[in-house]
């Protein structure tokens, strides 16, 4: 396994410590938090700046990491309804769109399709790791609570822009891939002055 995949694989072990001290009701523990959820962030900018530079890019990468990122960011925002800083239909928005998301990549990848992340994507995970670390921070600095709620909006706006964005990729790669196969499986045969088409098997 490359270093970037246990890269990927540590932000999933932070997942529960995460949780854990989002939850625990003591001093400081909420610092603590924002500490453990920006150095899984940090991984996740980490290893795909690793992978690219060293040309590691994995089919296993591709696949694991959005899933990482969507298990630390679905935990994240369940803790924060707990502690009722984020309205739970906000949560079930962004964490459904990150499950629609994560169906359709198993969906293209039996197809033999691979999505990779969109700008859209980078935007909206930046986002919300900001908001997340905000929001987490308010019962601290109630002053920014306006500022979290901006965040919080901009998450949502970007998340349904982007699995739109995502659905739609599929869809043309889709099409296109199945055009290619009715031309491939086509041929003309000339004769006599007369055109005709006919399907052949592909070799």
């Amino acid at each position: 396994m490359t270093f970037p995949n246990w890269l990927t694989l540590l932000r999933i072990f932070f997942v529960p410590l995460l949780v854990v001290l989002l939850l625990t009701n003591e001093h400081s523990m909420d610092l603590w938090a924002v500490g453990v959820f920006l150095a899984a962030a940090g991984t996740d900018f980490l290893d795909g700046y690793v992978a690219r530079r060293n040309g590691r890019v994995t089919r296993l990468g591709i696949l694991l990491d959005p899933i990482a990122d969507k298990l630390l960011v679905a935990s994240a925002f369940i803790s924060l309804v707990a502690l009722h800083l984020v309205p739970a239909w906000i949560a079930v928005i962004i964490i459904g769109r990150e499950l629609a998301v994560s169906g359709l990549r198993g969906i293209a990848s039996s197809e033999g399709i691979i999505l990779q992340a969109s700008e859209l994507g980078k935007i909206k995970m930046v986002l919300e790791v900001i908001a997340i670390t905000v929001i987490a921070l308010v019962p601290r600095f109630p002053r920014i609570e306006m500022l979290g709620e901006v965040l919080l909006w901009l998450v949502v706006w970007f998340a349904l822009a982007s699995a739109a964005q995502y659905f739609w990729r599929f869809w043309r790669k889709l099409e296109n891939r199945d055009g290619e196969n009715e031309v491939g499986r086509m041929v003309v045969i000339r004769g006599g002055g007369a055109e005709d088409q006919k399907d052949v098997a592909a070799h």
